[in-house]
């Protein structure tokens, strides 16, 4: 047996570091949002021991220090599997771009080898085990509209954020995480968004409040590093997005559109352009209802 996943990505409509914490972590609120934008992953029984993993991706690897190699292990090795296993990872989300594409491969990763060996773990029971992998994975694992907190793996479902067309572009550069967080100065900074105020407004179905409340403190860090976040905000603010931001630590910036028209022209002009190497016009996925049923809706 084979199944196809689907490991989608996500952007943060609002992303604020509270502090530094004594083990090096930052202590975060964040309001997360999955996205249209995935990479597949393909996943089997082999006859050859251990787990092999292709992928279209040249320069990544393809042993343990992946986390989809990471993600199989830690079940197959809970659970005494000793079959081997094949995966094949086609990625289309950009790597390094603050999108949480890596997380994403894992979570789906936990999902197929759950499926696959009839493990009948929770989803539940799977972001537990997600947040060993990394922070990020626990929400990857329950995808759609959460408030994240702690690191990030504390997690509160939200109600479907309002639909709005998304247009999201990734310039040419690669951004450390680690030195953003390195850098950031998280006692002096002067504005914080209000992540309240935002989980209030998706709440209550307010798009337009939802957005005004839109905000993200690494980018204090990082658009002055590289401007080129700046002017990618700025494009797509002139082409109508009724706002605009850095997800996570970048450099992936993303916009909210609510015409269709204004955003598909957006989309345009950042393809044909320099600034971006990467564009893509989406919108926001919304998850719901126990794995079983995401499993027969097909949202894996």
């Amino acid at each position: 047996m084979e199944l196809k996943l689907k490991a989608m990505a996500k952007i943060n409509l609002g992303l604020d570091v509270l502090r530094r914490r004594d083990d090096g972590y930052h202590d975060l609120r964040m309001v997360m949002q999955t996205i249209y934008l995935y990479d597949r992953i393909e996943i089997a029984e082999s006859n050859e021991p251990g787990i092999r993993l292709v992928t279209n991706v040249g320069y990544l690897p393809v042993n343990e220090d992946n986390l989809v190699c990471r993600a199989a292990r830690l079940l197959m090795d809970e659970f005494g599997i000793e079959q081997g296993l094949r995966i094949r990872l086609r990625k289309y989300i950009p790597v390094a771009a603050g999108l949480a594409g890596g997380s994403a491969d894992a979570a789906a990763t936990l999902v197929g080898v759950n499926r696959l060996f009839g493990l009948k773990l929770s989803r539940e029971e799977l972001m537990k085990r997600g947040v060993k992998i990394g922070a990020d994975v626990p929400y990857c694992v329950m995808r759609g509209t959460a408030l994240a907190e702690g690191i990030g793996d504390v997690l509160t479902r939200l109600p479907n954020a309002p639909d709005l067309h998304v247009v999201l572009a990734k310039p040419p550069i690669h951004v450390s995480t680690a030195f953003v967080y390195k850098n950031l100065r998280a006692d002096e900074l002067k504005t914080h968004p209000d992540i309240d105020a935002q989980v209030r407004a998706i709440r209550e179905g307010d798009a337009r409040a939802m957005v005004e409340q839109m905000g993200n403190v690494l980018e204090t860090v990082t658009i002055p590093a590289y401007p080129v976040i700046d002017e990618i905000k700025a494009c797509m603010m002139r082409a109508g997005a009724v706002n605009a931001m850095m997800s996570g630590s970048g450099p992936s910036v993303f916009g909210l559109f609510d015409e269709e028209d204004r955003a598909k022209a957006a989309y345009k002009e950042l393809a044909e352009g320099s600034l971006a190497r990467n564009v893509y016009l989406t919108r926001f996925f919304h998850a719901g209802g126990t794995a079983a049923e995401a499993a027969r809706r097909n949202l894996w």
